[in-house]
């Protein structure tokens, strides 16, 4: 039964205000009740703080909503908004370049600066999509590859300039709290120039809906349609953005809910998602000073939306109609016997070096690089060696992972990184650090693999019913991610100490690693990596699609469950070493492919070998390029991937 029978977009907004304004009149009832408390410091934090707040979320959400309708509408996709497009990301990016480099073109303005990087990123996620006819899946893909960049970048950018850069942490997650009515007062005239522009393209906007050739036909220029359209959105989202950060999901989940609940036409879902935003953020921040009290200031209202839209959206996703299908993985063809042993005598002695290079070659105190010096050798192996050890067979776990994971899901973009499992571990550790005094290794290990497992469990929970299709995994996996994430978020933004060392340790730096991690990463990668040798068949055969694959005696249920389970244990013990933004499971099984690596059994082994090297060499140049500083090699390897996966897409055929 369909939302639209019970309720109509008018009683969903009606029903989220009043829920709200019970919450807000709560909120000031001893403040208002009280003729001393109005005459003290009490009233003056209500009218110059609480109020503030309220009225920045009301704005903020109208923002996010009628950013994401726009899109969606110029788009003709039910995925896009500022989140998935990357835009709010690219606002956030450029404020903390800026902030950190060059502050003075602050004096220019926040707003400038934010809608700089927005335009960037959403030039970016445009560039990639429009070979494949801003598919779905494409859209979201290309916003995913770019939020990850640009949430590595401003994570390097933060951890190297910790004291600088530490109060943008809450504001970086969405924070509403505010100190005066300034950005009230100046949100709202910005929200209603943009409305008057949507008014002037709204006609077009609804031509929009009967095609490319009927739009045409009764005179719409879409070419400027789409252009106003985007910069209209662009411009909202980097709005909000510049004044209180990144607030998530806002702009996906409100225009869903407004056309399940019977907004059909382009002027009835702007309007209507608007003030189901503006309502939804409301509700949210009330909720969120109704529960946490004093710690709300502290608490990021994006990543607690997150928390709450993430769970809606996996709701809504069965209710969503993806009309493009995504690309099929390439069936599987036999490998010829030169191409393999080419294929090979390019790998093997790229791993000598790069492991050798790694371990040999550094930087001097002169900050000039050389050789490592005899005297300092056993030195210089103690600290190196575990690290390097660790980072190549946890690069080899990942790619391992990337590889089972895209071939079980027939699609090319799939990796443990998109499916949100790393996330999943990377909550397990968090766990542990929060729930046990002092995690030794085994807890760490075992909380990383129940939280890679309890993402694993959701997903497969969710996709089953449509018999586990591509889009409905990787869509999934974004969800589940985003919140992860989020529950990190709001975690960090707590002041706890402990959160410091956490968000060290997602960054995938392996410069605490001991020898007692490294050997049990090697030791589990090589047995984790042989059992999916030993699997080879299934992934020969399940890319051939269900049916085929149990004609020739694949029992495809229990090796899909089988598989999931193996990609997730190799995901969690590799996180473990090197966090969960490296990319490397995405691109090793790339790199093996190119390389000839076609069948799984070679392509298992090529993978591994390019995903341990990966690692290493992101390692090297982490310890190398800022030195005597460190950049985590979890985020060296991001940085490197997410333009890898920028060429990767726009050489995919549409």
């Amino acid at each position: 039964m369909s939302v639209r029978s019970h309720l109509g977009p008018a009683s969903i907004v009606l029903a989220l205000l009043t829920v709200a304004l019970v919450l807000a009149v709560r909120q000031a009832a001893p403040v208002l009740g009280d003729a001393a408390a109005n005459a003290g410091m009490a009233r003056i934090v209500f009218i110059n703080s609480t109020l503030p707040r309220m009225a920045t979320a009301l704005l903020a959400g109208a923002c996010l909503a009628l950013s994401g309708a726009l899109f969606q509408q110029v788009l003709r996709n039910p995925l896009a908004s500022p989140t998935t497009l990357g835009i709010s990301a690219g606002a956030n990016l450029a404020l903390v370049a800026v902030t950190l480099f060059v502050p003075g073109l602050l004096g220019f303005g926040r707003d400038l600066v934010a809608l700089s990087g927005s335009a960037a990123a959403a030039g970016l996620v445009f560039l990639m999509g429009a070979r494949q006819k801003f598919s779905a899946f494409s859209l979201v893909m290309s916003g995913l590859v770019v939020s990850l960049w640009c949430g590595a970048l401003s994570a390097v950018l933060m951890l190297l300039n910790e004291r600088y850069l530490v109060s943008l942490f809450i504001w970086g997650a969405g924070s509403l709290s505010q100190q005066s009515w300034t950005i009230p007062l100046s949100l709202a005239p910005k929200l209603a120039i943009v409305c008057v522009a949507v008014a002037v393209i709204l006609r077009p906007l609804v031509l929009n809906e009967l095609g490319d050739a009927g739009a045409r036909a009764l005179g719409v220029n879409l070419g400027r349609l789409r252009v106003v359209a985007v910069i209209a959105a662009v411009a909202l989202a980097a709005f909000v953005t510049s004044a209180v950060g990144v607030i998530g999901f806002i702009g996906l989940v409100a225009p869903t809910i407004a056309r399940l609940a019977g907004a059909r036409r382009a002027g009835a879902q702007l309007v209507w998602s608007t003030l189901i935003g503006s309502a939804l953020l409301f509700l949210t921040d009330t909720t969120l000073l109704a529960t946490a009290g004093t710690f709300a200031d502290f608490l990021p209202t994006g990543a607690v939306t997150a928390i709450f839209g993430s769970p809606l959206l996996l709701i809504l996703l069965p209710r969503l109609k993806i009309r493009h299908r995504l690309m099929e993985a390439p069936a599987p063809v036999a490998l010829k016997p030169e191409t393999a042993r080419r294929a090979a005598r390019i790998v093997l002695p790229a791993a000598i070096l790069v492991l050798a290079a790694a371990l040999f070659f550094g930087r001097s105190p002169d900050l000039g690089f050389t050789l490592m010096p005899p005297d300092l050798a056993g030195d210089l192996m103690a600290l190196r060696l575990p690290r390097i050890v660790a980072a190549f067979f946890s690069g080899a776990m990942l790619a391992v992972a990337g590889t089972i994971l895209q071939r079980l899901t027939g699609n090319e973009m799939a990796s443990p990184e998109v499916l949100g499992i790393s996330a999943g571990a990377t909550l397990g550790v968090a766990a542990a650090v929060f729930l046990v005094a002092t995690p030794g290794l085994g807890a760490q290990l075992g909380f990383s693999a129940l939280g890679a497992f309890g993402v694993l469990f959701v997903i497969f929970l969710i996709a089953a019913r449509s018999g586990l299709q591509p889009e409905r995994v990787l869509l999934a996996g974004i969800a589940l991610s985003a919140m992860v994430d989020a529950v990190i978020g709001v975690i960090g933004a707590t002041g706890d100490p402990r959160a410091i060392f956490l968000l060290r340790w997602m960054s995938g730096s392996t410069y605490s690693v001991t020898v007692l991690a490294a050997v049990l990463a090697a030791v589990l990668a090589v047995a984790l990596v042989g059992a999916a040798g030993l699997m080879r068949r299934w992934l020969d055969l399940l890319p051939l699609g269900a049916s085929a694959a149990a004609a020739l005696g694949v029992p495809v249920g229990r090796a899909r469950l089988l598989l999931l389970g193996l990609a997730g244990l190799l995901s969690a013990v590799a996180t473990m070493s090197v966090g969960p933004l490296s990319f490397v499971g995405l691109m090793a099984p790339h790199l093996a492919r190119q390389l000839g690596f076609v069948r799984a059994a070679p392509q298992l082994l090529g993978g591994a070998l390019c995903g341990g090297m990966l690692m290493v060499a992101a390692d090297w140049l982490g310890r190398s390029l800022a030195y005597p500083y460190e950049i985590p090699a979890g985020l060296v390897s991001a940085l490197v991937g997410a333009p890898f996966l920028i060429i990767l897409m726009r050489r995919a055929r549409g």
